[in-house]
């Protein structure tokens, strides 16, 4: 039985704390509760997903969001009862589209979750991963003076290693690592990938070809890609992340990120000469590319071979083209380990907790 506690929160806890749940707990879901357990209504990381792309305040309260859905005519989760049966629980979740099931009695007490993941076990996932693992790091100079900066370590192990091992226990095992600085010391600590328990290739660069310009080399590709920067390190959810890619026929998905920025200043508001409006020291939000996409194999032929291209120009020339290109905002653990005080607060992060290895389940 699963035992309910790292899924649950209170109905007065804040979306940034269901966050941090489902952050931790990696199942996709925040269980809201009262204090004798009773099932009130469920967040979903598409529910947190929906809400920054809307530009909601994550300090409000969950209430709030299920109170806003209760208006806008949604109903509460989908749950079942202890006598149900694991084909009777597929078949729900496989007609509502949903990977979770709360269990709950007569009364309405939360017992436990069951999970698509406890009731399918064939996790693979069609997916080919293409990690950028050629730059300079030229911010992190003197630690990549001897080694890319991918293989910086962090904890017990390289930085690469880390996003290597999350693709695998996220059901990916085609991997191709692109390289250009230092390419050697990845390829002698992985190899064929056989250590690991995936596959590896290596797409070296002889010239460094930008974030979109390496794809090009990868030949005929089968299925879609995921595409990620060699120095991120995140426990972003693949899974959901083709989901979401596919419910939108999307050509290309680009993860982003919500970042905010207070001003330090009150801002006055101006119609001409005249004031309408004193906003003391505003925060403004934004969504800035997390350098995490899924595409299509079908978008390689707007790559232009043996030239520097960025992903950039790859969604320009993508929209020029009428292709659909949509965000994924990530709400789990994210970090570009590109200057030295990120990389130390990665160190950190790891030391804590924030960061694990997620095992398949």
């Amino acid at each position: 039985m699963t035992l309910i506690q790292p899924y649950t929160i209170s109905p007065h806890a804040s979306i940034r704390d269901a966050i941090a749940c489902i952050d931790k707990n990696g199942k996709g879901i925040a269980l809201v509760v009262d204090a004798e357990v009773r099932l009130l209504g469920s967040i979903t990381d598409g529910d947190i997903r929906r809400a920054i792309l809307k530009g909601v305040d994550l300090g409000v309260t969950v209430q709030s969001m299920l109170d806003e859905r209760k208006r806008d005519g949604g109903h509460g989760p989908i749950t079942a009862s202890p006598e149900t049966s694991e084909t009777e629980l597929l078949q729900l979740m496989t007609r509502n589209e949903i990977r979770q099931i709360p269990i709950i009695d007569s009364d309405g007490h939360l017992l436990t979750v069951t999970f698509l993941n406890d009731l399918v076990r064939d996790h693979e996932l069609p997916l080919t991963a293409v990690v950028m693992a050629g730059g300079f790091g030229t911010r992190l100079r003197p630690l990549t003076d001897k080694v890319p900066k991918p293989m910086l370590p962090l904890g017990d192990r390289p930085m690469l290693e880390w996003t290597i091992q999350q693709l695998k226990n996220t059901g990916i095992s085609q991997i191709n690592l692109t390289t250009h600085y230092k390419p050697q010391v990845i390829s002698e600590h992985f190899g064929n990938g056989d250590d690991f328990g995936v596959k590896i290739k290596y797409v070296h660069e002889s010239e460094p070809l930008g974030t979109a310009g390496a794809l090009g080399l990868l030949g005929k590709v089968d299925g879609p890609l995921l595409v990620m920067n060699g120095d991120i390190l995140t426990s972003v959810d693949f899974r959901a992340m083709l989901e979401y890619h596919r419910k939108h026929h999307a050509w290309l998905t680009v993860g982003v990120r919500q970042y905010d920025l207070q001003v330090p200043y009150g801002v006055v508001e101006c119609d001409g000469e005249k004031i309408c409006g004193v906003s003391e020291k505003p925060t403004m939000r934004f969504l800035v590319n997390a350098g995490i996409y899924l595409l299509e194999a079908s978008v390689l032929q707007y790559i232009p071979t043996g030239r520097n291209f960025d992903m950039p120009e790859l969604i320009q020339r993508l929209l020029s083209n009428d292709c659909k290109v949509v965000s994924f905002p990530i709400m789990e653990y994210w970090m570009d380990v590109g200057r030295p005080a990120d990389y130390e607060m990665a160190q950190q992060d790891i030391q804590n907790g924030r960061i694990t290895l997620a095992c398949r389940s």
